[in-house]
């Protein structure tokens, strides 16, 4: 299957994205996390095309050249869903499946709490519900100190510093060689440009939520692995008892947090299944 290179604009500006499958196919919107970009996607997108689907995964606000600005407060979380309905809208998507994985998990539970009716299904992967992460970082000491990062990263230009020198070594440290090292070259090629990890590591400078998300109330899966490094099993056991539509979840064993590129073929046949499903 032929993966297109596209380019979609918006009002924010023109995010590009790599797609496949006939235009008329089901639609499937993909969001990536941090630090990857599109290409995070690229097996479950050809795969996807190839049964028929018509797969599209962007690169989000930062990670696309041309929507990359250079306030925090740029890349709140209801800008980031804004951004994933207006790709949809250009793309002449009234209703369509939506899977995230990472930061881009947490676009989709946002998004699917906001507008519920625009989502035929949602898949996330390693992202528990928000909800659930934030009372699991209360309540248990391991996600706690799992998610101590976060506040390591809002450090503003410290980090970028220290996730590039060295030829980027901590950059590619966090995938702890659980990605095809030709993979991580270009996530270090997009995140050295000038202002592009900035941008990234805005996701997480912008700030918490302004509002509470409520239960999910569309067909929804979640994918767990056991090795994850940043959601432990309470967030994600918790995740359940935030969705009232139905449910679904697995887990992979011995799989890290980089889903879609180590057990690529496990989690398309997933994804395939909760899609037919629904």
């Amino acid at each position: 299957m032929v993966i297109d290179q596209l380019s979609i604009p918006t009002e924010a500006g023109a995010f590009d994205a790599i797609a496949a499958g006939p235009e008329g196919g089901r639609p499937v919107l993909l969001l990536h996390g941090f630090p990857e970009a599109a290409v995070e996607w690229e097996h479950q997108v050809a795969t996807l095309g190839v049964l028929g689907y018509r797969a599209v995964a962007p690169d989000q606000r930062g990670y696309s050249p041309s929507v990359r600005p250079e306030q925090p407060a740029e890349y709140g979380i209801t800008t980031l869903v804004e951004d994933a309905f207006a790709i949809a809208d250009q793309l002449g998507w009234r209703e369509f499946d939506l899977i995230g994985h990472d930061w881009g998990g947490a676009v989709a539970w946002w998004a699917a709490d906001a507008h519920p009716e625009r989502l035929r299904s949602l898949a996330v992967v390693s992202t528990p519900h928000p909800a659930a992460l934030a009372a699991a970082m209360k309540t248990d000491e391991d996600q706690h100190l799992r998610s101590g990062y976060m506040t390591e990263w809002r450090q503003t230009r410290v980090t970028e510093q220290r996730m590039l020198a060295d030829g980027a070594r901590a950059l590619r440290d966090i995938f702890d060689r659980r990605v095809p090292p030709s993979k991580i070259d270009e996530y270090v090629q997009r995140l050295s440009e000038p202002g592009a990890l900035t941008a990234a590591l805005n996701w997480y400078r912008a700030g918490r939520p302004g509002g509470k998300i409520g239960k999910i109330t569309v067909p929804t899966m979640y994918v767990w692995t056991t090795e994850d490094v940043a959601f432990g099993s309470v967030a994600a056991f918790e995740t359940e008892n935030w969705v009232t539509g139905p449910y679904r979840f697995e887990m992979l064993e011995d799989v890290s947090h980089w889903v879609a590129e180590e057990a690529p073929e496990a989690l398309t046949s997933l994804l395939v299944e909760h899609l037919s499903a629904h």
